[in-house]
């Protein structure tokens, strides 16, 4: 079966390929070669985030759409030009034949950036004048192409800003607080009616309450500033299994970050892949030690092979093991870090009772199609409001498994118990993440840092991400009553949260069947008010996502409530009554090849059975 090719934003390739790896000789400077034109006033060296900033507005993005030229006296109309690649500040097209287009003439750009081609939020029709700067004529697949540079007269963020991102952000708040009032006249209702069904409007007033709190809090919160006198060692542990699609991307992201080369290493697992894992991740290895003499990457970048499957913990806990440094960070192996992403998410762990921090996720296929557009806006909105919103209070109770850090020492403490979790009697072999996050709070504080970001490869066919959906679901349950055992001992409102956070999901299934099937049955009565609050909710998750993000995909929020409601909802009472499982249904984990071999042996059993009762059948028909 062919599998769905990814819709990715491609950079183009810098000749360098550790080109964020702070120089120990001092050879080259980053903030120079870093977009130093658009900053006015000198840049601090050590301010990442200023400098990945700049980065990504002299970054060159490979694309392929159809643009329109006017020029002053005459329209080309002969001629059709494509993007070959587009920054901010501009870009280069060509044409199939010569059209003449002079140097330093302005014209006029008409076309549609596509989604994928740059960042989220560029996604948009422009229409701008640019001034040619630079031809040349190149062969490419046997035909000659007519290339032209062009420096747009005004950058696109200017354009954009004026154009469309400064009336999101302004519609965006307006609606966010006229969605927030009605939320609340709503609320005020249910007071109201409250006698007249105290279940179904006492579930109304917590849900609506806590669903705002959480947006309040996140809306509010802020990232621990970078200290550039903290510099922690970090050894970062990517454990693999069966990811030779992306595991070179994720080593060379992990390697190439700006922080102290002495200071950071990398350490790659693999679980015993079965495919070409292996070849890939030493291929990427052997070209990083080619060029990095300078960084010592052979001393702080290593691969691993564990002798046979053993589970994504044990890749972890093999990882601990040969890491030389006191933090630790987890990543996916099919997670790319950005550049300044170390950098902040060590910044926490100044507070001696931080154990574990959570980095934001975002989604790097988001325009592959519906689906993963769905999850774009789902990720924000968990990571940037409901992580944000937990961090508040020091207790962040999932440090997600595509970028966190934890403290060395906490890991090996609860070592044992993590690799041998079981719950009634089934091994624990997926949340590991949520379950390491519960040993960490039972002793230390875990937070969020906003700024340390990753992006993931998230599932873009619906099997694969209604079973990751499962299992998450799963093991939220579980973790959840294990984490109901000491969260008391938090401070007093975040151990609401978390008891609020806990029952509006598990009651949400019978909320809806009374709304939306009982009451109309029994009592001929349209649920006006229950449709009302779906759409209100799923306004504050689209707006939200609209005033940070300023992309067209805020509307995909809509739509994932109306999916969840009435698609995902629907596993949570099927995770009630097997919570215990353990397979993963997407991996061979040894879980489910055990399995697979129980189900083929009750299979042959099924037959053996029908065999013979079909030849007893037969010989009394003789």
């Amino acid at each position: 079966m062919n599998k769905k090719k990814e819709v990715l934003t491609i950079p183009r390739s810098d000749r360098r390929i550790l080109s964020n790896i702070p120089d120990p000789e001092n050879i080259r400077s980053l903030v120079n070669r870093r977009g130093a034109s658009y900053q006015t006033e000198e840049i601090d060296p050590t301010d990442v985030n200023e400098i990945y900033r700049l980065q990504l507005l002299s970054l060159r993005y490979e694309t392929n759409f159809e643009v329109q030229i006017k020029r002053a006296r005459k329209k080309i109309t002969n001629e059709k030009h494509f993007a070959q690649d587009i920054s901010v500040t501009g870009i280069l097209i060509y044409s199939l034949s010569p059209n003449n287009l002079l140097m330093d003439e302005i014209i006029k750009m008409n076309f549609t950036i596509p989604g994928g081609a740059m960042p989220e939020g560029y996604e948009s029709k422009i229409n701008l004048k640019a001034k040619v700067v630079r031809s040349f004529t190149k062969e490419v697949d046997g035909e000659v192409r007519y290339y032209y540079a062009c420096e747009f007269l005004e950058p696109l963020n200017h354009y954009m800003t004026k154009k469309r991102w400064g009336l999101s952000i302004f519609v965006a708040s307006l609606f966010l607080l006229i969605v927030s009032l009605i939320v609340m006249l709503m609320r005020a209702e249910s007071v109201i009616y409250f006698r007249f069904n105290k279940f179904l409007y006492l579930y109304s007033i917590i849900a609506a309450t806590f669903l705002l709190s959480r947006y309040l809090f996140g809306v509010f919160y802020r990232n621990v500033p970078i200290n550039p006198n903290y510099e922690p060692g970090v050894s970062i542990i990517i454990p693999v299994f069966n990811e030779e699609e992306w595991i070179h991307r994720t080593i060379l992201s992990c390697i190439n970050q700006y922080y102290p080369v002495d200071k950071l290493e990398v350490i790659v697992v693999d679980d015993y892949s079965t495919d070409r894992t292996e070849e890939k991740a030493k291929e990427m290895i052997e070209l990083i030690h080619s060029e990095g003499g300078r960084f010592k990457t052979e001393d702080r970048l290593s691969f691993h092979k564990l002798p046979q499957n053993g589970g994504k913990r044990e890749a972890l806990v093999a990882g601990v093991h040969l890491a030389k440094h006191d933090l630790v960070v987890f990543v996916d192996s099919d997670s790319f870090l950005e550049p300044h992403a170390i950098r902040n998410l060590v910044q926490p762990f100044q507070d001696p009772q931080m154990g574990g921090v959570a980095g934001r996720t975002e989604v790097e296929n988001k325009f592959t199609n519906a689906l993963t557009k769905l999850q774009t806006v789902r990720y924000y909105i968990a990571f940037r409001i409901m992580k944000a919103a937990e961090s508040w209070f020091d207790t962040v109770t999932c440090l997600s498994g595509p970028l966190a850090c934890y403290r060395k020492e906490l890991i090996l403490k609860n070592e044992t118990a993590w690799l041998n979790q079981k719950f009634l009697g089934q091994p624990a072999t997926f949340g590991d993440d949520r379950s390491m996050t519960n040993y960490i709070l039972k002793t230390h504080r875990t937070g969020y840092q906003d700024n340390a970001v990753c992006s993931t490869i998230v599932p873009s066919e619906s099997k694969v991400f209604l079973s990751q959906q499962m299992r998450w679901k799963r093991s939220w349950l579980r973790e959840s009553l294990r984490a109901f055992l000491f969260m008391w001992k938090k401070e007093p409102f975040m151990f609401l949260f978390f008891v609020i956070g806990l029952i509006v999901p598990i009651a949400a299934p019978i909320v809806v069947v009374y709304n939306l099937i009982y009451v109309p049955i029994m009592h001929g009565i349209f649920p006006t008010t229950f449709l009302m609050g779906l759409l209100l909710m799923a306004m504050l998750m689209s707006l939200a996502h609209l005033f940070f993000r300023r992309s067209k995909l805020w509307a995909f929020g809509f739509i994932f409530v109306l999916f969840y409601e009435f698609i995902l909802l629907w596993q949570m009472p099927v995770a009630w009554v097997t919570f215990w499982k353990s397979t993963w249904g997407t991996r061979e984990t040894p879980q489910d090849v055990i399995a697979k071999e129980k189900k083929l042996e009750k299979q042959k059993l099924r037959k053996s059975r029908f065999s013979i009762l079909k030849n007893r059948k037969m010989g009394e028909k003789e």
